[in-house]
């Protein structure tokens, strides 16, 4: 088992195991955190499994675990797997299986004060109005060319249908529709889960929130993102549901051929993977896009009706409000991006499982409208806790591959928080700090209580001291549905 001690402290808040600890290994395995954190990490197999990626070919520098690190499928959650374009492989596991679980966040010009005597109201008809819960489907119903259509649009064929607005898309990463997109790669049986699971929530961490900025960090950026103390936020927490985790179900089941094909050894079976450039890593690289888009079609249409649910209910109290974007992030995803290596530009594939993208400033896929500050970058908290908006760094594509932490990241397993804790005990504990709370059951309310997680705070002042994005703004719960 790694521990401490097999940690060298390279910088302030960043660790790491030298390639010379394990045989096989081809690059130094990395960790941001502070000492706290590192020796939360170690019990479960986070740090084992960060190991075991620096043994993947083609991986390149370093591999990478952010402060929000848990064990996971393979990789473990929270880590950046970097791997050289022409020499390297792709992962399912590296992907994660909730492809594009992914967090929007939307703005109003009112105040959070204006909204809090109706907070049941607004719960009560946004539980209404968006479908929740594991396998839930919804009515929009998809099949054939109509699915393959979305698949290749994501975000962009919501909002040709009237769920949102053109700056909607403008405001996602990748415009809300990722190029590369293959539906003849994407299953029947994929297709046939996510044909009514369009605008559905889904289970576990996935959430709509209602919040309250609480605190501003710096006022210039927070301005340029449309955010002022004590406003009225929405947060859209949700992935590709059940298509995204059946093309990772097909391709990790699918790689294990390739693996062989190609005499590709891994320390762990759940690492599979295929050299990007074959037939089978492009396949999964275009059915991976198409599960991308997906979700962003996915968030689309749930924002829309988280949108609809709201004014349904500002106009039952005389008033209005117009909910906008200010930035939609992937956090379960490949990229093709390049960043310079030892002086020379270097094509790569970056493996985001668990972690978000964190650009600079001069990026040109960041928004026009961000460009000269940089993205946004969105780490929502769980529903007792706060939540952050950042700005992404320099730092972070000179240290991370333009990437930071995605969430608080567990620190209890769902099954042990159900044995310690009462979902009717949390909602009722939260009622009493002013947080109205809403699920599907009492179980799934149980999974998700703040304690089964880390401190985000704790967890963004390491991404915010590292240099790697610097704080914006908080944002308080008022008002939380989960599936």
């Amino acid at each position: 088992m790694i521990g401490k001690q097999d940690f060298q402290h390279v910088a302030e808040y960043v660790y790491e195991i030298p390639a010379s600890f394990r045989p096989g290994m081809r690059v130094p395995a990395r960790m941001y955190a502070d000492e706290k954190i590192l020796e939360a990490a170690l019990p479960d197999k986070a740090a084992e499994q960060l190991v075991n990626t620096a043994m993947l070919p083609g991986v390149t520098k370093y591999v990478l675990a952010m402060p929000d690190v848990h064990q996971g499928y393979g990789p473990p959650i929270g880590g950046v797997i970097p791997v050289d374009e022409a020499t390297g492989v792709i992962s399912p596991g590296a992907t994660g299986y909730d492809i594009n679980c992914g967090v929007r966040l939307l703005r109003s010009e009112l105040s959070a004060d204006a909204v809090m005597p109706f907070m049941q109201e607004l719960v009560d008809t946004l539980f209404r109005f968006v479908p929740s819960g594991v396998g839930k489907g919804g009515d929009i119903r998809l099949k054939g060319s109509e699915m393959d259509d979305l698949l290749i649009r994501g975000a962009l064929w919501a909002i040709e249908r009237g769920y949102g607005e053109p700056e909607d898309a403008e405001l996602t990463e990748e415009g809300g529709s990722m190029p590369g997109a293959d539906p003849g790669a994407v299953s029947a049986a994929a297709k046939a889960r996510g044909g009514d699971q369009v605008g559905t929530l889904g289970s576990g961490n996935h959430f709509i929130e209602v919040g309250r900025v609480d605190e501003i960090y710096d006022e210039e950026v927070a301005k340029a993102f449309g955010l002022f103390h004590g406003q009225f936020v929405l947060w859209v927490h949700s992935g590709s549901r059940g298509l995204g985790h059946q093309v990772c179900t097909d391709y990790v089941k699918s790689f294990q051929l390739a693996m062989r094909k190609y005499d590709i050894q891994v320390p762990d079976r759940e690492l599979v993977c295929a050299p990007f450039n074959s037939p089978e890593g492009q396949a999964y690289f275009g059915a991976m896009v198409c599960a991308a888009n997906y979700a962003w079609a996915n968030r689309q249409v749930l924002a829309n009706r988280a949108r609809q649910a709201i004014y349904q209910v500002l106009a039952n109290h005389n008033l209005s409000a117009e909910l906008r974007m200010v930035y939609d992030v992937a956090h379960n995803i490949v990229k093709r991006e390049t960043y310079e290596i030892d002086g020379k530009p270097l094509k790569m594939i970056i493996h985001r499982k668990g972690a978000t993208r964190a650009f600079g400033p001069g990026q040109a896929s960041v928004p026009e409208r961000y460009r000269a500050i940089g993205q946004p970058v969105l780490v929502p908290g769980d529903m007792g806790t706060a939540s952050y908006v950042l700005v992404g760094t320099q730092g972070a594509m000179e240290q991370t591959f333009g990437s930071a932490c995605h969430g608080a990241g567990r620190a209890m397993s769902r099954s042990a928080a159900v044995k310690q804790i009462r979902g009717q005990d949390l909602q009722a504990r939260l009622k009493e700090k002013g947080i109205t709370v809403k699920g599907g059951s009492w179980e799934g309310l149980a999974e998700e209580a703040p304690e089964a997680y880390k401190d985000v705070n704790r967890v963004v002042n390491v991404i915010h001291n590292a240099g790697i994005a610097r704080k914006v703004a908080r944002t308080v719960p008022l008002g939380v549905i989960k599936g």
